[in-house]
């Protein structure tokens, strides 16, 4: 039987994900920002947690685990360095959630210790803040040059990759795709439609690889139109990312 996701938001911006196997019952939490809405969005499903999957050590990722785990007695599983982990992941691990296989991809970027879970079975992806609607993370710990290499391993991914994000940014980055990538009628499409979702109070999460390669400026820096824009036509893809991503800390 294939997984089932239920999304929810806390904080004024984050989205948690709940991952469901029928067939066990074991369910995920992707992140522990907040262990009240956790629990209520187990209440709403019927499902009872018992996994931690963190991707990173912020605290609007982690302040809720402690609370969580000693309340749902859940197995977390996470980067090294933040309490509460039982298993410390690293890039490269693999395993197991109930016949489905999942692979560890470290992101770093916007934290050194970023952690994205791809199920391929399942055509998911749990980036963090590696990867958003037509955005990225910001650049905390990291530079371009390593988050740009970063995303190249989340674009080697399948097309039909469902990508559940953990923040509500798509406004404001559709906004300023836009501004670098004004021709591009992908994007413009798009934006219109995440106008309308938001109007309508619906999340833009998840979104698809196929779609953020059509239209999210961090993942095109070989784009002719986007180097035109900004005047680097001859730079390196690494070098154009960066100036992507320092226009729009500026935006």
């Amino acid at each position: 039987m294939s997984l089932e996701v239920h999304q929810f938001a806390y904080n004024s911006d984050n989205y948690g994900q709940l991952v469901h196997d029928p067939a066990s019952g074991r369910t995920i939490c992707i992140d522990a920002g907040d262990a009240d809405e956790a629990h209520a969005a187990a209440a709403k499903t019927g499902w009872a947690i018992t996994d931690i999957w963190i991707t990173h050590h912020h605290w609007d990722h982690t302040d809720g685990l402690a609370q969580l785990k000693q309340s749902t007695g859940a197995k977390v599983v996470g980067p090294e360095g933040i309490t509460g982990v039982d298993e410390v992941l690293q890039g490269g691990d693999s395993f197991d959630f109930e016949g489905h296989g999942v692979t560890v991809l470290h992101t770093p970027g916007h934290t050194l210790d970023m952690l994205n879970y791809h199920i391929p079975s399942a055509k998911l992806l749990f980036p963090g803040d590696t990867l958003f609607p037509m955005g990225c993370g910001r650049l905390f710990e990291g530079d371009g040059p390593m988050m740009w290499s970063s995303l190249q391993k989340l674009l080697v991914l399948p097309d039909d990759t469902r990508i559940y994000c953990a923040h509500e940014y798509t406004l404001a980055n559709a906004a300023f795709a836009l501004s670098i990538d004004p021709e591009n009628t992908d994007l413009q499409a798009q934006s219109e439609r995440v106008q309308m979702m938001r109007a309508a109070d619906a999340p833009t999460s998840p979104t698809s690889l196929a779609m953020e390669r059509k239209t999210n400026p961090f993942l095109r820096p070989d784009d002719p139109g986007i180097r035109a824009q900004l005047g680097m036509p001859d730079d390196t893809d690494a070098a154009v990312f960066t100036e992507i991503r320092a226009r729009k800390d500026r935006f």
